[in-house]
């Protein structure tokens, strides 16, 4: 089954508006079959795209629901998306099978917490292959398939997490702040080739990982007092952000970082 706490059915996915571009478009997601990922997938597959994920977990039952919920069923292929030659073929595949590629999504990621002292080498690679490294080879699959259709767009998952000097984890926040600044540089690089390349920073979204792993009563409490909308952030939030930046609606927006996070970070 999808991630406990996505809300099948949620009225906040009945809201989102409908970007007519991305009907038939085909998209590309890592992570796609749990937290913010499943999300984005049956975001996408709402809009009447064809949506191809990887995720290291087994997904099965996952594209299982969401071929008997919305009769559109993504492609799941297992992925560990530090093994980058599996990452370009399951990229590839479908694009084959989708008939090229219009959008990648790269969403997965690991907020494993650490700190500085505690960090070994072999830690350090294996953080930085996650959270930045597969990230950028990703993209470098992805732009021959884009230019292959005349353009396309590029959201990478970024986080706040680098912009408010969060403890605990400094490899995945220097990550993130690499992925946002890689976001820059790529957009400049394929503007050319009508390739936009946005980052998109969440806040703290509540997927059942972090209640299981990281969420207390007292921190959730300390964030929440941080926002303006003192409301959690649920996975479902995430989504109007994304198809915006995947559509055309977002066509002259590119070398960018969306915030989406209640409202902890308050440019000046």
């Amino acid at each position: 089954m999808s991630d406990p706490l996505f809300n099948n059915g949620s009225p906040m996915m009945d809201l989102i508006a409908n970007y007519s571009d991305l009907k038939d478009a085909s998209v590309f997601i890592t992570g796609g079959g749990s937290g913010i990922g499943a999300s984005l997938t049956e975001g996408f597959l709402m809009q009447g795209a064809k949506v191809a994920f990887v995720q290291r977990s087994d997904a099965s039952a996952f594209a299982d629901e969401m071929a008997e919920k919305h009769g559109n069923r993504p492609h799941y292929m297992q992925c560990d998306i530090t093994d980058l030659d599996r990452l370009k073929a399951c990229i590839d595949e479908g694009a084959e099978r989708h008939g090229g590629l219009n959008v990648l999504v790269n969403n997965a990621a690991n907020d494993k917490r650490h700190n500085t002292l505690e960090v070994d080498e072999d830690f350090f690679d294996w953080a930085v292959a996650i959270n930045l490294k597969a990230y950028f080879f990703a993209c470098k699959a992805a732009v021959p398939l884009l230019r292959q259709a005349g353009g396309g767009a590029i959201v990478n998952f970024s986080s706040i997490s680098y912009m408010i000097g969060a403890a605990g984890m400094p490899i995945y926040t220097s990550s993130n702040a690499g992925i946002t600044s890689m976001s820059h540089t790529m957009a400049r690089e394929f503007g050319p080739d009508n390739i936009r390349v946005n980052a998109l920073a969440p806040g703290w979204v509540m997927t059942q990982k972090q209640r299981d792993l990281w969420v207390t009563p007292e921190n959730l409490a300390e964030h929440l007092d941080r926002q303006c909308l003192q409301e959690e952030l649920v996975p479902e939030d995430i989504v109007g952000g994304t198809l915006f930046l995947a559509s055309n609606a977002s066509r002259m927006m590119t070398g960018q970082c969306m915030v989406i996070d209640g409202g902890v970070v308050v440019p000046a």
